[in-house]
């Protein structure tokens, strides 16, 4: 390709609202333009780095014998009405009606339309098992898209279902996708995580999640700094330490705590510690109302909550529906309500709590001799430092961004739709189904949060628009410019993918958009070549240049790689 005829707008006004890394540098380097919010063209570079990135799932895909189908994206609503979906998925759901008032759904994800396809097609054990995959556009009503096409209304993914006769069979070809995704990420070149994870509006038993580390990422994720331990901090679990103060028990105290509702103000006002709080959460429970106390320094993990208890409706309650005003609710005298503590709090002596009275806490609180939980569960967000739940070791919070997620689906869809088969011994059994995908456009943006500098993008070779970037010094020199065309002919015949920068065009403007751009490889060829039949080869990720004489260029092109 030559820089004369690329579709190459560069963009040097940023709007105000990129916050991503990634995102300014595909805007700047046009790869991406915005249409509106949370939609975006992809433009020829940014379309060939999606374009490598699916062929490197495609092939992965194929290699464990999944094969590929295209679904549609408009879905009839009756197909979400009989698994639920259709109201629980809520308003990232785009709805529409046609010209004869039937409801349809664009697609965030396709288990109901896959479900419908296994339902009409499959109805004997000896069908199973298989696995079909697609690569198609998905839409989400997001309230808030933020990142660029890292959370976007409309994105590429990609995804595998598998279905099976027994749970044995789920287990053999999770784990199969599950080593599968592995070398998919390994190849395109990102730094990751697998963590166990919570299956969300998706469903399922069993999940783990492939997160690409990166300080932009809007997922946290927990691991072991001493063995494979690793979850989301949704999922993540800790091993509890209960460190006991030495104090002695003083009376209880009435404190006045004028508007000071966080835990932040309550703990400078009094000059205690934020550890010293006892902080109280009312949630409702499957319709129940439950106070959940946390020190002050920790979060109620309600996702936990909802796995202890057994129940999957969990949410704070509002101001109004509380005899206490929020931010002054407290243990002692909370009538109505199941009180369960994490057992952390077994080490505070002379806590504060809210009084259950605006603007007031009482301090000096202790449990047993002051109030006593119904029960005592580990219910708070695991935090950086905490002990790991299977060797001890500290554990490390990092943020990323979830690229993959695989689920174990079991019989969620299968049964409510109807899509069974007959066993060996004629018995009908709902298929069991696995559910495997991949953020395909997410993860243009999210190489590019692991790979860039001051300059612009530094792409891994195997997923770069382009591997090398031949750039002339000076085009109106004809020595330079008939070897960089006798180059530019010979490396593309030899089947690398170059780019020619044959623009009239100052050296310091070739330089720069070499380097926003990421090509891999840069050939300089300027003054060093006229006098000496010397050029300069650079790898975009190292600092150091290597000169060689014209003749060893193919022989060394590979080792610079």
């Amino acid at each position: 390709m030559r820089m004369s005829q690329l579709f190459y707008y560069p963009q040097k006004e940023i709007p105000r609202d990129v916050e991503a890394i990634s995102h300014m540098l595909m805007i700047k380097s046009c790869m991406i333009e915005r249409v509106a919010s949370g939609i975006y063209d992809f433009l020829p570079l940014g379309f060939r780095v999606l374009k490598k990135i699916e062929d490197i799932i495609r092939r992965e895909m194929l290699a464990i014998g999944a094969q590929e189908v295209l679904l549609p994206a408009l879905h009839p609503s009756e197909l979400w009405k009989m698994t639920g979906r259709w109201d629980e998925y809520g308003e990232e759901l785009f709805k529409l009606t046609d010209r004869h008032n039937r409801m349809m759904c664009l697609g965030p994800t396709h288990e109901e339309i896959i479900t419908a396809l296994i339902r009409a097609k499959i109805n004997s054990y000896r069908q199973l098992p298989f696995m079909l995959f697609q690569i198609q556009t998905k839409f989400r009503d997001e309230p808030r898209p933020r990142f660029g096409i890292i959370r976007s209304r409309e994105f590429i993914m990609k995804d595998l279902y598998s279905f099976h006769a027994d749970e044995e069979s789920l287990d053999e070809g999770y784990y199969k996708v599950y080593h599968a995704y592995k070398n998919i990420f390994d190849a395109i070149g990102l730094e990751y995580k697998i963590v166990e994870a919570e299956s969300g509006p998706i469903g399922g038993d069993v999940s783990h999640e492939f997160v690409i580390i990166a300080e932009s990422g809007e997922d946290e994720i927990a691991y072991c700094s001493s063995c494979s331990y690793s979850a989301t901090t949704e999922k993540a679990e800790y091993k509890p330490l209960i460190v006991e103060d030495s104090e002695d028990l003083l009376p209880v105290e009435k404190v006045y705590t004028p508007g000071l509702k966080s835990v932040e103000e309550v703990s400078r006002y009094l000059n205690v510690p934020p550890s010293k709080l006892i902080k109280t959460v009312i949630i409702k429970a499957d319709g129940r109302n439950i106070a959940l106390l946390v020190r002050g320094d920790s979060e109620v993990n309600l996702n936990k909550v909802g796995e202890h208890l057994g129940v999957k409706n969990v949410a704070l309650v509002e101001d109004t529906e509380t005899s206490a005003p929020l931010g002054f609710v407290g243990p002692l005298g909370l009538s109505g309500v199941e009180i369960i503590a994490d057992p952390e709090i077994k080490g505070i002596r002379n806590g504060v709590v809210g009084a259950n009275e605006a603007d007031y806490h009482f301090r000096n609180v202790n449990i047993g001799r002051d109030f006593e939980p119904a029960r005592f569960l580990p219910i708070r967000k695991v935090k950086k430092g905490d002990l790991c739940p299977r060797c001890g070791g500290e554990l490390i919070i990092s943020k990323g961004i979830e690229a993959g997620h695989i689920f174990k689906l079991g019989t969620k869809y299968s049964e409510p739709m109807g899509a069974v088969f007959q066993t060996a011994t004629g018995q009908l059994k709902p298929v069991i189904m696995g559910c495997y995908g991949i953020g395909v456009s997410r993860l243009v943006a999210a190489s590019i949060e692991q790979n860039n500098d001051k300059n612009g993008i530094i792409w891994p070779r195997n997923i770069a628009p382009y591997e090398i970037y031949i750039l002339p010094t000076d085009w109106n020199n004809q020595t330079i410019r008939s070897f960089a065309e006798s180059l530019y002919n010979e490396l593309s015949g030899k089947g690398y993918e170059v780019i020619l920068d044959d623009r009239d065009e100052r050296a310091g403007v070739k330089f720069m958009d070499a380097d926003l751009l990421g090509i891999p490889l840069r050939i300089t060829i300027g003054n060093k070549f006229i006098k000496s039949g010397i050029v300069e080869i650079k790898n975009r990720r190292k600092p150091d240049t290597i000169e060689v004489s014209s003749e060893e260029i193919l022989d060394r092109i590979e080792e610079v790689f």
